[in-house]
């Protein structure tokens, strides 16, 4: 890192990546629900099932690309062996523009295919418009990965928010505009997916901006070539590998895209309640992210710390950190899935209007344990500079997916998909804890840990429950259906949340010091300090 950048400008500039991170995170969960309030079920089954064709697009860049561009100049430029970041810059960015032409040619011209196989021809243009997203790779993963590399984390920081920011706006503000003029659900959905391209463009305006005014004060030179093969090998690995856990639930969704709807209609379900069946399935994935924004923080968060005392002391500073992660994103990822599982009637309606098919949804949260603790570990075995066995062990779980979707659903029905998904997440989840517990053998946490989480979660299923009769029934019950659900809904997540975070707190089931070194744990800390003064 060069030395006018220091040290302090690199970790504030990490710290304002990671709320950058988590502003993404968060807006692309919240921008679901206003979108389908504005399409309904169909419209919304129309979008998710071209989404994940965009997204994975997206996430690889972002977090593949970009993250193995910034390792590899980093390297280069600790070696000082004269090859500098502008020959291999222009090597990888060839390279790039080659991979997304390929992908671009293969989304556009194979379209009428893919929606053919997808059982619905009507989605083709959708992804004709969503293949533009792969022409934006070669530039948003080059100028994020050199601003990465230098430890200027603010221009990327800024990039991610501006792209999401502008995507959203024209996702809305689009799908508002074709509902109200021509009610076509399918040029909603197609809106919908151009505002992921308009936003990938707005990222890239920025990123170049940024990179002109630094152009002005310093020089890129080139002494000699670079080994391409090698180069082109190690980037590509390191992308996927890096990425993997991020594209995960991606691919999962993909596999839904294939097999969920039409299962559906070859079981003698009409086209039209497929469609919403699939639609109102699928709001459980902006449900999901929220209890997941947690596990993201951590990894954000917590895991370089991971990475940096694992190379001192023979790695035995690091353990700590382990544990710490580990335990809160277990810890937080069952209260997240508990409470949403026990609020879910409320949360639909609230959210979605109805409250049909409540109980797949509750099983459908169930991924955010196994997700938290997937996101957690394979961003910790990162840190270790483990990346290749993790990536086969969330391999085998997609596996476990594509293998079981179609059967469970001909068995069950949708809730098959989420039994697939869960089954898939939990293979993997068990593997990366083996794998972990082989070449790290420490102990992640002790009997009394889960025994007051626990606790903890039993106290909290009575006071929920409770609160949501007697609200549901009484306090709210003159009011409108909808409204009464928001009401009881938020209400006993707030009630669930406090009982869950106090019980924890006065069994000091985390330590003070470890409340400081989570993302916004202060407070906690200084409430647990305070209860357990109490006599």
């Amino acid at each position: 890192m060069p030395e006018k950048w220091g040290m302090k400008v690199y970790v504030k500039g990490v710290a304002l990546l990671t709320l950058a991170a988590l502003f993404v995170k968060i807006l692309s969960m919240v921008y679901r629900v206003p979108f389908q309030n504005l399409v309904g079920d169909q419209g919304f089954y129309i979008y998710q099932q071209v989404y994940p064709f965009i997204a994975i697009f997206v996430v690889w860049t972002s977090s593949g690309f970009a993250v193995a561009i910034s390792k590899l100049l980093a390297e280069a430029e600790d070696r000082d062996e004269g090859v500098l970041r502008g020959e291999l810059l222009r090597v990888v960015f060839y390279y790039l523009c080659i991979l997304s032409t390929l992908f671009f040619i293969i989304l556009f011209c194979g379209a009428d295919l893919f929606a053919k196989w997808m059982g619905d021809p009507e989605l083709a243009s959708l992804l004709r418009t969503g293949s533009f997203v792969t022409l934006c790779m070669p530039a948003i993963a080059v100028y994020k990965g050199f601003f990465q590399a230098r430890g200027m984390m603010t221009p990327v920081a800024y990039a991610q928010v501006m792209e999401q920011t502008i995507r959203v706006l024209v996702i809305l503000g689009g799908t508002w505009l074709v509902m109200t003029t021509t009610t076509s659900l399918y040029q909603a959905g197609q809106m919908a997916v151009a505002g992921t391209v308009v936003g990938e463009l707005a990222g890239i305006i920025l990123l170049w901006m940024y990179f002109k005014k630094f152009k002005r004060g310093n020089k890129i030179s080139v002494r000699k070539k670079v080994a391409i093969f090698p180069v082109l090998k190690e980037l590509t690995v390191l992308s996927i590998t890096v990425s993997m856990s991020g594209l995960l639930l991606l691919f999962f969704q993909l596999v839904d895209s294939f097999t969920v709807f039409e299962t559906l209609t070859k079981s003698g379900i009409s086209t039209l309640e497929a469609m919403e069946t699939k639609g109102i399935y699928d709001r459980g994935q902006p449900l999901v992210q929220v209890g997941l924004v947690i596990a993201t923080s951590l990894s954000l968060a917590i895991v370089p710390l991971v990475a940096h005392t694992s190379k001192k002391d023979n790695g035995r500073g690091a353990e700590r950190f382990i544990q710490l992660t580990y335990r809160t994103a277990l810890l937080f990822g069952f209260a997240a899935t508990l409470g949403l599982m026990l609020v879910m009637p409320y949360v639909n309606e609230m959210l979605f209007e109805t409250r049909e098919l409540s109980n797949v949804l509750i099983v459908f949260v169930a991924q955010i344990i196994w997700l938290s603790l997937i996101l957690t570990l394979t961003a910790m075995l990162q840190g270790l500079g483990k990346l290749k066995i993790p990536t086969l062990i969330l391999i085998v779980g997609f596996i476990v997916k594509v293998l079981c979707n179609e059967l469970f659903i001909i068995r069950w029905g949708i809730i098959g998909a989420v039994y697939a998904s869960n089954l898939g997440l939990i293979c993997s989840a068990i593997g990366l804890i083996y794998y972990f517990k082989k070449i790290r053998p420490i102990r992640f946490a002790p009997t009394r840990f889960y025994i007051c989480m626990g606790f903890a979660s039993a106290v909290m299923i009575t006071c929920v429950l409770l609160w949501s009769y007697f609200t549901e029934q009484w306090l709210f019950a003159s009011l409108p259906s909808r409204l009464n659900a928001a009401l009881t809904g938020s209400t006993a997540a707030l009630i669930g949340a406090f009982v869950f975070l106090t019980i924890i707190a006065k069994c000091g089931v985390l330590n003070s010091r470890d409340w400081f070194l989570l993302p916004f744990g202060r407070r906690m800390a200084s409430y647990q300090l305070w209860l357990q003064r109490k006599k």
